[in-house]
């Protein structure tokens, strides 16, 4: 079974090319919503120990816990060594079920694969991308975005220019869905080829 690894900077399309990923059969487990799932349960009592008054009603509130983490180096360190482990037992547990369904791959969507993962655990590293301005316009366009928040993305993430270096494949989605769709079918048929190995 191969293990691929997507990841992309904040509005590159990474979730709309994960799902099209997930209609060509690939199973994907998908590390931000794995969080949230901890968050509504098994590790709300955990982080609130850790950070007390970051929960509400068992749940971990977001903002609470933003308050107390973020701009906080160590803070965000106690909170990952908390986190990650959980989020671990989830991927295993996804991946050995994916295997025992005959699965011949499954996607693993990491956001920060190259700032907290390892790339050389995967069979693949798929990296969405598209032009600088078409990103920008993406982000600026959610709610509540401003371009402070923005930048503050993005000083946190590894360049695009760097992941796409980095990359065995690029997604670029800046020329619209089925360009991008034909990219994932071709990424696909590149990958479950027999002699397949990284660069």
């Amino acid at each position: 079974m191969k293990i691929l690894g997507l990841t992309g900077s904040v509005g590159m399309g990474k979730s709309t090319t994960a799902q099209m990923f997930v209609d060509e059969g690939v199973p994907m487990f998908d590390a931000d919503a794995a969080v949230h799932r901890l968050y509504a349960g098994e590790a709300a009592p955990l982080i609130e120990r850790e950070f007390p008054g970051s929960t509400k009603n068992g749940t971990v509130d977001r903002e609470k816990l933003s308050a107390q983490v973020v701009g906080k180096p160590e803070a965000l360190s106690r909170l990952e060594k908390l986190i990650h482990p959980l989020v671990g037992q989830l991927r295993t547990k996804f991946m050995a079920e994916a295997e025992k369904s005959g699965a011949k791959a499954v996607l693993l969507d990491i956001p920060l694969l190259f700032e907290t993962g390892d790339p050389s655990k995967f069979h693949a590293v798929i990296v969405v991308s598209a032009p600088a301005e078409i990103q920008r316009q993406r982000v600026l366009a959610r709610p509540g975005m401003t371009a402070e928040k923005f930048e503050a993305i993005l000083k946190r993430q590894t360049p695009d220019s760097e992941k796409r270096a980095r990359a065995d494949f690029v997604i670029d989605t800046g020329n619209g869905l089925e360009f991008a769709r034909k990219q994932v079918k071709e990424v696909l048929a590149e990958v479950l080829k027999s002699g397949w190995t990284r660069k």
